[in-house]
C-alpha cells in the first residue's frame, strides 16, 4: 500500500478541499513566459530558480494535496478568509517574499468580483521587487498595492537583515531585531547585513478599519508578534494565516488566541525530522483562525 502525504493529515472544520475546488479555474491558458497556478495566477520561474526552472509555458493542477509552494491547510484558509470577506477584500502579507498570498488571494477575490487592497512587507530588496513584478503582471494596478522594504514586528525599531547576492536563492532569511548601535556600525563594516526600519502591524494598517486575511510567514517571530499586537488583531483582523517555524511556536499560538476567543479553523503541524533522535522541523506548520467578533458570514 503506497505512503498517503503527510499534507493529507490536517485537522480542520471547514472542507478544505472542496473550498480549494471552487476557486479552481476549468479552464486555464498557459503562458509561454509564465507558470500558471490552478487560480490563474502567473508566477515567473525567476522567483524559484532552483525549482521552477523550465516550467514556463506549464499550467499548475490543483494543488490536491500540495504544489512546490504551499499544502491543503494553507491554501484552504487563505481561500477561505477571502469567502468571509465583503465588498472589499483587504489582505496583509508580512514577510511577503515575491506577492505569494497577495496575489492569489487577490486574484481569488478579485474574480468573485470584490475590490482589493494589497499590503505587502517584505526585507528582502530583491524579493519586493519580485513582489511588484507579480503584482504588475497579474492586473494589480499602483492604487491597490502597498509594499513596504522592513521588517514586520509588533513595535517600531531597527533591525538587520542578511544581504543575498541573489534574489530567489535563499527564501529563509532571518532578521536580527532591535539592533544596538554596535550591530548597525559593525553591519555597515562587514556589508553581511542591512539595516532596515522595524515597521510595527499598527503602521502597516494604517487606513485600513478590517483586514480580512493577515498572513504572517516572518521565520520565527510569529508568536510574539501574536501576543504583543492582540488588541490590534481583536478589533481589526477577521482572519489569520500564520506559518509556524516549531512546536512551541505552536503551542504559545494556541495558548494567545485561543485565551483571545479566536476559533481554529484548520491546521496541520510543523512536520518533523527525528534523524539522531534530535527533532528539526522539515516543513513549517501552518494554522488558520477566525475572530468571532468580525463575522460578517455564516460559518
Amino acid at each position: 500500500m503506497p505512503e498517503q502525504s503527510p499534507f493529507f493529515h490536517y485537522n480542520s472544520c471547514i472542507d478544505a478541499q472542496e473550498i480549494m475546488r471552487a476557486h479552481a479555474l476549468a479552464e486555464l491558458h498557459a503562458n509561454d513566459r509564465f507558470l500558471t497556478n490552478f487560480l490563474g495566477v502567473l508566477i515567473d520561474p525567476k522567483f524559484f530558480p532552483d525549482i521552477l526552472n523550465g516550467k514556463a509555458g506549464q499550467v499548475e493542477p490543483i494543488p490536491i494535496p500540495a504544489n512546490w509552494h504551499a499544502d491543503i491547510s494553507e491554501w484552504a484558509a487563505a481561500l477561505r478568509a477571502v469567502d468571509l470577506s465583503g465588498e472589499l477584500f483587504t489582505v496583509v502579507e508580512l514577510g511577503c517574499g515575491w506577492g505569494c498570498w497577495l496575489n492569489n488571494t487577490g486574484v481569488a477575490a478579485r474574480r468573485s468580483a470584490r475590490k482589493v487592497r494589497l499590503i505587502g512587507i517584505e526585507g528582502d530588496l530583491g524579493h519586493l521587487q519580485f513582489a511588484r513584478e507579480a503584482c504588475e503582471v497579474n492586473g494589480f494596478t499602483t492604487s491597490e498595492v502597498v509594499l513596504y522594504h522592513g521588517i514586520a514586528s509588533a513595535r517600531n525599531g531597527k533591525a538587520l537583515f542578511p544581504i543575498q547576492t541573489e534574489a530567489g536563492k535563499n527564501w529563509g532569511l532571518q532578521p536580527i531585531f532591535d539592533a544596538s548601535l554596535f550591530d548597525v556600525l559593525r553591519s555597515k563594516l562587514d556589508k553581511k547585513y542591512e539595516v532596515l526600519p522595524m515597521i510595527s502591524l499598527e503602521k502597516i494598517s494604517e487606513g485600513s478599519a478590517r483586514i480580512d486575511l493577515l498572513h504572517i510567514d516572518i521565520q520565527g517571530g510569529e508568536a510574539e508578534l501574536i501576543n504583543d499586537s492582540l488588541a490590534l488583531l481583536n478589533s481589526k483582523v477577521a482572519y489569520i494565516v500564520v506559518g509556524t517555524h516549531s512546536r512551541e511556536i505552536e503551542g504559545r499560538i494556541f495558548s494567545v488566541l485561543r485565551e483571545a476567543g479566536w476559533m481554529l479553523e484548520i491546521e496541520r503541524p510543523a512536520i518533523l525530522s527525528l534523524a539522531g533522535g534530535i527533532p528539526q522541523v522539515s516543513v513549517d506548520g501552518v494554522q488558520g483562525w477566525r475572530n468571532p467578533r468580525l463575522l460578517l458570514s455564516e460559518p
